[in-house]
């Protein structure tokens, strides 16, 4: 039998905010819009910003503001009525089922797993895998090993000891995937069922649940990434239909979760935080995970490049889905970061920051290892092309090849700048 919160947290602070945004009716193609220049946002820097998206493999890409469309733009023969994966960026939409399981009364996530799936889920010696809870899975700390052959594998052969559930951070879809199984044998029902009557269908959503390997994978029009942007941006309130009531759980899913990965809630990825870490590496990195974009912006990021931004204290929701931007990408968000300098730069009067028309720099790949390549404007001036740290140092000169010896940088992010003969440019790039 399903247990109700006695009380709802904090209803009144919600109520509140859910009629200061608005909020398109469920069914149709219905959605209010906003029209940019009401926002100060200049047309030609729209065009620049749909320009720079095109040239990077995007197939939609919406703005919501105060849950109105600012802007929606769609490439190619992707339409508004296209489906397409959300890939890890559908975590986030577990993450907050997880949470309303638990608020129902339907599992805790302090409880081990083991709770929920029995014995021998995985291949640690009992006494270990007894200390793995859904927490864990949450943020990324099972202690698991993520260096398997298949770090998708659900099967307990290839979930295997490696540290102490909560001392060890690593990115690992396995344990986040069996979180599927967690809710749906807590409640008793179909994980897709659960989803559907909890999230989607209150709130206008369309898509789908298809099972690729062992990851259980979302696709959807870009507009119900947006919907499920826009339910987050208003604290899980949708109009006057409260969908998650816990806010304790979703102010913990979109804080810092542990103290090994500052810029990690519970399956979101966090900004304005000290430090990062990435996939598929060790490395505690300074500096915030985008630094051109808000602070207080939390994100759904995915493979390719699926990428859902919330920004509560501008009102504003950002979409991209699309194929990857980069090629050699090792780790998708440097182009997330540039998206972000574009959109800061949408603002008529603002300086140049280097996404303005044709003056743009880039670099590729982005994170990048050992080297990278600047891309240049034609009137660049190369010999004024340096690498500056986060503290704004000075650490490197660029060559006429616009080629960076990333071996001589310790891990971290860096800025590159430029003088052309109209201003001053830069673009900011990841060393692992």
């Amino acid at each position: 039998m399903r247990l109700l919160l006695s009380t709802l947290i904090a209803l009144g602070p919600l109520a509140g905010r859910a009629q200061s945004n608005y909020f398109p009716p469920n069914g149709g193609t219905t959605w209010e819009t906003t029209d940019p220049a009401t926002l100060g946002w200049c047309p030609e820097r729209i065009d620049s910003l749909y320009e720079f998206l095109g040239s990077r493999n995007t197939k939609a890409f919406i703005v919501l503001k105060d849950g109105r469309i600012a802007l929606e733009h769609y490439f190619g023969t992707f339409t508004q009525d296209s489906l397409w994966y959300w890939a890890s960026a559908g975590k986030t939409l577990t993450s907050t089922l997880v949470g309303i399981a638990q608020e129902e009364g339907f599992l805790a996530i302090d409880q081990p797993t083991s709770t929920y799936l029995g014995a021998g889920w995985t291949s640690a010696p009992p006494e270990k895998e007894s200390l793995i809870t859904v927490r864990d899975q949450l943020t990324m700390t099972s202690g698991l090993d993520d260096g398997v052959a298949d770090s998708d594998c659900t099967e307990p052969t290839c979930l295997s000891y490696l540290a102490d559930a909560g001392t060890r951070w690593a990115y690992h879809n396995a344990p986040y995937t069996i979180l599927d199984e967690v809710i749906a044998n807590s409640t008793g029902q179909s994980f897709s069922a659960y989803f559907n009557t909890r999230i989607r269908n209150p709130i206008g959503m369309d898509g789908i649940w298809l099972p690729i390997g062992y990851n259980n994978v979302y696709f959807s029009k870009a507009r119900s990434m947006a919907r499920y942007g826009l339910l987050a941006l208003n604290n899980m309130v949708w109009d006057t239909d409260t969908v998650m009531h816990d806010q304790s759980y979703f102010a913990a899913a979109t804080s810092p979760s542990q103290a090994l990965n500052e810029s990690y809630g519970y399956l979101w990825w966090l900004n304005g935080q000290s430090s990062f870490m990435v996939p598929g590496l060790q490395l505690v990195l300074p500096g915030q995970l985008f630094p051109n974009a808000p602070a207080d912006m939390f994100s759904a990021l995915g493979k390719n490049d699926q990428n859902l931004n919330v920004v509560p204290g501008r009102g504003m929701v950002v979409v991209r889905m699309g194929d990857p931007a980069y090629a050699d990408d090792l780790v998708p968000i440097g182009f997330n970061d540039e998206v972000w300098q574009h959109i800061e730069w949408l603002e008529c009067g603002t300086g140049l920051t280097g996404t303005g028309g044709t003056e743009r720099l880039g670099v590729a790949p982005n994170p990048c290892t050992e080297h990278a390549t600047v891309s240049l404007p034609q009137d660049i001036s190369t010999s004024a092309l340096e690498v500056f740290d986060s503290t704004g140092k000075r650490v490197l000169s660029i060559g006429r090849d616009g080629v960076i010896d990333a071996s001589l940088l310790a891990p971290g992010t860096y800025a590159v700048k430029a003088v052309t003969r109209s201003s001053v440019l830069s673009c900011r790039f990841l060393k692992l």
